[in-house]
């Protein structure tokens, strides 16, 4: 009696811990974060400040997680596409011409499953 009471335990651990699992990766695919890029076309042309394009996006009323400069082009990483194509539309508008403002593509979900593994392997297991 004992013995099978602590199998349906351990079957009902398992269980859990899989639907836990299940939901966490789950949780993590449907990020639908979105990041621009924005790079000079041709040498001799200097990347925007980010207070510039911070100034103009806000004042279109276009929210943003985070500006980030990286080889020589800015990044701007976004809640929703929505959002990306709307600041893309602003952004071609106010920067002068020379830049170039792309999707990012970072969002190629092997890849960056592949990257979290990378980069938090102590935490696994």
């Amino acid at each position: 009696m004992k013995i099978e009471f602590t199998r349906r335990l351990q079957v009902a651990a398992l269980f859990v811990c899989l639907a836990a699992s299940a939901c966490l990766v789950w949780s993590g695919m449907q990020r639908t974060e979105s990041t621009l890029q924005i790079r000079a076309s041709r040498q001799g042309i200097s990347m925007p400040d980010g207070f510039f394009v911070w100034h103009h996006l806000d004042a279109n009323g276009i929210r943003f997680n985070s500006i980030t400069p990286e080889n020589d082009s800015l990044l701007i990483k976004f809640d929703s596409s929505a959002q990306s194509e709307a600041a893309k539309a602003v952004l071609y508008k106010t920067l002068p011409h020379g830049y170039v403002i792309a999707q990012h593509d970072d969002d190629n979900s092997a890849r960056t499953w592949l990257s979290r593994l990378r980069n938090h392997g102590d935490r696994i297991g």
